[in-house]
């Protein structure tokens, strides 16, 4: 799937939900899978198959500057390594559409030699920062990005997430960061998503299976 600009102005975040759905989406109600902040789930998504894929790295950055086009920021970012592809392409989209933004990382430790520093980039104390994320499950990383970049000196405007697991991480990172938090999709709509798509099969198989009915004449 190749995103013309037609499309990416009127159904881009349906392109990108069904971009995500292909690449990402893992469902396994038997055997499930253990997720990053060590809990089980039969829902895995794997979202780094959408945003480093051509198409997906295309989709995301131009969602991403639609939802950031109208907040008054200089920079886009967050924890590495996460963050940096979605920072990559949305800054670059958001720039050839006119609104500029520098990228910054958050390193996971500082620089063992020269400046010794947690942040990477151009960006200097007291510029308007959003961190972004590609996948939220309880919130910590996000919440230690926007620590780390708040100690750095950046005002931090807002947090927005690709994919929102809905386990908790909108709360804690609203409560314990004191920061909005927004994302594109959640795990809900990637269920619901999947949920149609089974169906739509089920409805295609079953069709293919009944007798051809040859005319009568």
């Amino acid at each position: 799937m190749s995103l013309d600009h037609q499309v990416m102005e009127q159904e881009y975040k349906k392109a990108l939900l069904d971009t995500l759905y292909t690449r990402s989406f893992n469902f396994d109600p038997e055997k499930g899978f253990t997720l990053s902040s060590g809990q089980k789930s039969d829902v895995y998504i794997d979202v780094k198959k959408t945003v480093l894929s051509a198409e997906g790295m295309e989709a995301v950055g131009y969602a991403f500057f639609q939802e950031l086009k109208l907040e008054p920021i200089d920079g886009i970012g967050g924890m590495t390594l996460g963050a940096d592809p979605i920072a990559y392409a949305a800054a670059l989209i958001s720039t050839l559409n006119g609104k500029p933004l520098d990228v910054f990382i958050v390193r996971k430790e500082p620089k063992k030699h020269g400046t010794q520093q947690w942040i990477e980039g151009n960006l200097k104390p007291g510029a308007w920062v959003a961190i972004v994320e590609d996948v939220v499950t309880t919130g910590a990383s996000t919440i230690l990005a926007v620590q780390r970049a708040r100690e750095y000196g950046f005002q931090v405007r807002k947090v927005l997430a690709l994919v929102d697991r809905q386990e908790g991480g909108k709360e804690n990172i609203e409560r314990e960061a004191k920061v909005k938090f927004d994302s594109l999709f959640t795990k809900a709509d990637l269920v619901e998503f999947h949920i149609k798509q089974e169906k739509l099969k089920a409805a295609a198989a079953k069709k293919a299976a009944q007798p051809e009915q040859k005319p009568v004449f």
